[in-house]
């Protein structure tokens, strides 16, 4: 993407009523959405994130999927997830909105209690040992997960990488979280929910091509 359209995806975003762009320095010092996110959308409905949400396609999938839950795309790539919006916009989804943020200030962005579900979907495997603090489902971001989902809540996560999928199965059950259930190959082992098999996003689709398995875990940080 040339960095004129880039330009041009982040000032329409600043005109959507469905970006929200908070500075780093307004989240660390208060947030003021935080704790008040049910008044963004108008309603009570349970409150669903994706974080690294890329192009959006996961968050306004879901969103057309379940209408009775509000969710929120996490990137800090806007240009990306302007398509997303964009999208939610023409098709009038009211119960879809995106946040530009990093994604280590989750905890600081919703109150504890006020997220009912997580998605991480196809995120950075970060397969280097000096890039484990920039892995996804490691110990510290499932302490700031946990700090903010409510009691029960289910945490997704959908990947290509066969190192991620493990290494978070075998973090999960070290930690004694509890696994729901995990499945090597989405689709070709039955069982998995019907959003994990009916919603592909741009990426998923190069990575089926290309013959990788999808892998899928459902969990609870207990």
């Amino acid at each position: 993407m040339g960095s004129k359209n880039k330009l041009q995806r982040f000032k329409e975003n600043e005109t959507f009523g469905n970006v929200i762009q908070p500075s780093r320095e307004e989240v660390e010092q208060g947030f003021a959405q935080r704790g008040a996110w049910h008044g963004h959308f108008g309603n009570d409905h349970p409150i669903v994130l994706e974080l690294g949400c890329g192009k959006g396609e996961y968050s306004v999938g879901l969103a057309k999927m379940f209408p009775e839950k509000n969710f929120i795309g996490i990137d800090i790539k806007g240009a990306r997830f302007w398509r997303g919006a964009k999208t939610a916009l023409e098709e009038g989804l009211h119960n879809v909105a995106f946040l530009r943020t990093q994604i280590e200030l989750v905890d600081k962005l919703f109150a504890p209690g006020e997220v009912s579900e997580i998605w991480i979907t196809f995120p950075d495997p970060q397969i280097k040992y000096k890039r484990t603090k920039h892995r996804m489902t490691n110990k510290d971001f499932l302490a700031r997960y946990q700090n903010i989902l409510r009691p029960g809540a289910l945490v997704h996560l959908k990947t290509d990488s066969e190192f991620m999928h493990g290494y978070t199965l075998g973090l999960l059950h070290g930690l004694g979280h509890e696994v729901i259930y995990a499945n090597h190959n989405v689709y070709k082992n039955e069982g998995s929910p019907r959003e994990v098999l009916e919603l592909q996003t741009f990426y998923e689709k190069q990575y089926l091509g290309m013959g990788k398995p999808i892998t899928y875990i459902q969990f609870r940080l207990t």
